[in-house]
């Protein structure tokens, strides 16, 4: 059995392993692209970590989880939401700041 590994093992992986993740950005990258593209309309689909995506990014996401590990799915699902998060924190700091009502003495 190690003849046989030590034999294939450097040129079947890295070629196996380097397709596969190129062909996962790709898909990745198709569906953030339609998210970015579709993002002004009602997001009905869920997918993992709570993201949601409009129905017609429903083919890329199933080409994205097709293509790519669960747990790289995931992952960049979550990159995906931090960043939205972070430029809505900008957005929302840019506001200026929240003043408070005043407080009314109470009459006795």
């Amino acid at each position: 059995m190690e003849a046989y590994l030590s034999k294939y093992e450097d040129k079947i992986q890295k070629d196996v392993l380097l397709n596969a993740r190129l062909n996962c950005y790709k898909a990745r990258d198709a569906f953030f692209a339609c998210l970015e593209k579709n993002g002004n309309k009602k997001a009905t689909e869920v997918a993992s970590v709570g993201l949601l995506y409009p129905v017609e990014c429903k083919k890329t996401r199933e080409l994205y989880d097709k293509t790519c590990r669960r747990t790289w799915v995931k992952h960049f699902d979550r990159q995906y939401c931090a960043k939205k998060k972070r430029l809505l924190d900008d957005n929302e700091a840019r506001r200026g700041p929240i003043t408070l009502p005043a407080t009314i003495p109470k009459s006795t």
